[in-house]
């Protein structure tokens, strides 16, 4: 049975935009899906040493894209690796823009070289999503 709060959720859904855009309004959003959409996949903790951000910081932005619809999620021991999800066309251009130039190519660049130092990358067992 649907409660009017679920009707109402529901309906508000299909009007919005989906993956949402606003969510990229921040510029660590931004950053987070230009270095993902570079390397394929990413967890926590590899994006915590490329951003030089919290943990805490770090997964929230990364709830609000995946509950946004940009990212999809899948679990392999005690990591949670990041991927993009299964875009619109019009999403996976703005993705190609944020990885190709989006995002300031300084900043990117220093993300991606802290990422490349970072010693305590995990190995991935499995390529499956969750």
């Amino acid at each position: 049975m649907h409660t009017p709060h679920d009707i109402y959720t529901k309906a508000y859904a299909s009007l919005t935009m989906t993956p949402d855009l606003d969510l990229i309004a921040e510029s660590t959003r931004r950053q987070i899906l230009a270095l993902i959409a570079s390397h394929r996949e990413l967890c926590v903790c590899e994006l915590v040493a490329a951003l030089e951000e919290s943990q805490p910081g770090v997964s929230r932005h990364l709830a609000l894209l995946r509950e946004g619809g940009w990212l999809a999620a899948r679990r392999e021991g005690t990591f949670v690796f990041y991927r993009i999800e299964e875009l619109p066309p019009w999403a996976s251009l703005v993705v190609d823009a944020l990885r190709t130039g989006g995002v300031p190519s300084e900043s990117l660049r220093a993300a991606r070289a802290r990422l490349a130092a970072f010693s305590g990358r995990p190995a991935r067992r499995s390529r499956s999503m969750a």
